[in-house]
């Protein structure tokens, strides 16, 4: 048993075989999920960036992943559609990484990798920490997307008032159930015996 580690570390198999195959799974399934995640999609009149559930499922494969598994989950689902398959909200191609949304794409990665690396540390046990968690990476989502957005439209309050304010809500809102699942989820695993309570400082 353990006290530290994300859940698929914990969940992972000894045997060095099944642990690779595990890790690839996971990377894939992680990718998949992202992939559906990109066509739960709200599309603003105002403003070329869709709400989706990409960034839910980001940050949740992070914390769930861990930060290596995670950010290369995200990097697999980028890859899928640079090669052309329709996996992003508005299809498939490297021109997509181009338009309004590639900010954001490309912030995925270090975003998942950060959430992951916190939920290595134990971030995400607790209602208070994963809030934190969760708010640490969608900042770092916002600022690549924000810097792209700005590249396109030029140093102005319009790449805030298209690419931050219409999401803040929703985020707000993905974030408390992120805050719910992932501290059950842990309390799930230390009634089975797989995990051990941590100590608290």
């Amino acid at each position: 048993m353990t006290t530290n580690g994300t859940v698929a570390a914990i969940l992972r198999p000894s045997e060095k075989t099944w642990a690779g195959l595990y890790d690839i799974g996971l990377i894939f399934t992680g990718s998949f999920l992202i992939a559906l995640s990109a066509k739960v999609r709200f599309l603003l009149p105002f403003s070329p960036v869709p709400i989706t559930g990409q960034t839910f499922a980001v940050l949740m494969i992070g914390a769930l992943l861990g930060s290596r598994r995670g950010s290369l989950a995200v990097l697999a689902y980028l890859i899928q559609g640079i090669a052309g398959m329709p996996v992003f909200t508005f299809g498939g191609g490297i021109a997509v990484l181009f338009g309004p949304t590639g900010g954001y794409l490309i912030g995925f990665i270090p975003a998942a990798y950060l959430t992951g690396r916190l939920a290595e540390k134990g971030w995400d046990r607790r209602i208070g920490t994963t809030i934190l968690a969760m708010m640490s990476g969608n900042v770092v989502i916002y600022t690549f997307g924000l810097l792209w957005l700005t590249c396109l439209m030029g140093f102005s309050a319009k790449p805030f008032m298209v690419g931050v304010y219409p999401f803040i809500i929703g985020d707000l809102l993905k974030i408390a159930l992120a805050a719910v699942l992932l501290p059950s989820g842990w309390k799930l695993l230390e009634s089975t015996g797989l995990c051990e309570k941590p100590e608290k400082n």
